[in-house]
């Protein structure tokens, strides 16, 4: 029989809500206990940025989320749409620092009850909602802002333009979107790529990785201005290695949470991902989009990187 921590399901790259709430659920529910072991305090589970490489995570992890914010232009009384809001330290932040109100959406029920309590915790229950549900069912827009941190990934070739005009339908006109998405090497001929087989039934079942090009070409076909791109590939290697020797210190604790095989999964695909990240076979990047009006108006800083 196979292992439990395997996927069940065959690889069909249908990613209907179904198909992918089941592949979310075989990823993020894995216990809210395990990953505060690999994540530490700040429960975030993308690249963090570095200011150097002997900082702590956390406050890499704070400089990346307020990087996020910066870019989107957040300030007080505008509404962000966080997209794959994981743990909510994204919209805890947003609305904490900035004064902003948050909706947060995920597929995980485990992560929406740990959200759900931080945000409690934080008194921001005014100004923070965490959602079960998906991207797609979401019908209060418009947004000022949306965020999408490490959630693309998860979208599928097929749908990423349903899923790029889904966002462009959901801000207004002026928004902004920050797509922090991971991206692979393009290939000479497209139609050889394939999802490694580990990474596919152990780690994220029936994710997919793009090409930066892709990516950009897809939002600009959805309507969108793209005003930069942020490659942030190294940070993501010092990241995954911070994440390794975190479950690494408390490893049998993890093994007790998990399951030996669960850890040996995880550690082993996160060392991987840091050596694919340093050896550019892999990167990632935050990607700054507009839904810019027919006036033209984009209400962007005239320099790049003066995020005001």
């Amino acid at each position: 029989a196979p292992p439990r921590e395997e996927a069940r399901s065959p690889r069909r790259h249908l990613h209907t809500k179904r198909t992918d709430r089941r592949a979310i659920s075989h990823h993020y529910d894995v216990g809210n206990d395990f990953y505060e072991i690999v994540l530490g305090p700040s429960m975030v589970y993308s690249c963090a940025y570095w200011p150097t490489p002997d900082s702590t995570l956390e406050q890499a992890q704070r400089d990346k989320l307020e990087a996020v914010c910066r870019k989107l232009g957040l300030r007080p009384g505008l509404r962000l749409l966080d997209v794959g809001c994981g743990w909510g330290s994204m919209a805890i932040h947003a609305a904490r620092e900035h004064g902003v109100n948050v909706v947060g959406v995920t597929l995980s029920q485990e992560q929406a009850a740990y959200a759900r309590k931080r945000v409690a915790d934080e008194g921001l229950t005014d100004k923070v909602e965490i959602r079960v549900q998906d991207y797609r069912d979401v019908r209060d827009g418009p947004y000022d802002a949306v965020s999408s941190i490490g959630m693309a990934e998860h979208v599928g070739a097929q749908r990423y333009l349903e899923y790029a005009d889904d966002l462009y339908s959901l801000l207004k006109p002026g928004g902004r979107l920050l797509n922090h998405q991971i991206a692979r090497r393009p290939q000479r001929d497209e139609s050889t790529y394939s999802v490694d087989a580990f990474i596919d039934s152990y780690v994220f079942p029936d994710g997919e990785l793009q090409p930066i090009g892709s990516t950009v070409a897809q939002l600009e076909r959805a309507g969108f201005e793209v005003r930069d791109v942020e490659a942030m590939r190294e940070h993501y290697a010092l990241t995954l290695r911070q994440w390794v020797s975190r479950l690494e210190a408390d490893w049998q604790r993890a093994v007790q949470l998990a399951g030996p095989g669960r850890a040996r999964v995880w550690r082993l695909y996160m060392a991987a991902s840091a050596l694919a990240f340093e050896r550019n076979r892999i990167g990632v990047n935050q990607v700054l989009a507009v839904r810019t009006p027919e006036s033209g108006a984009s209400d962007m800083p005239l320099r790049a990187r003066t995020w005001n």
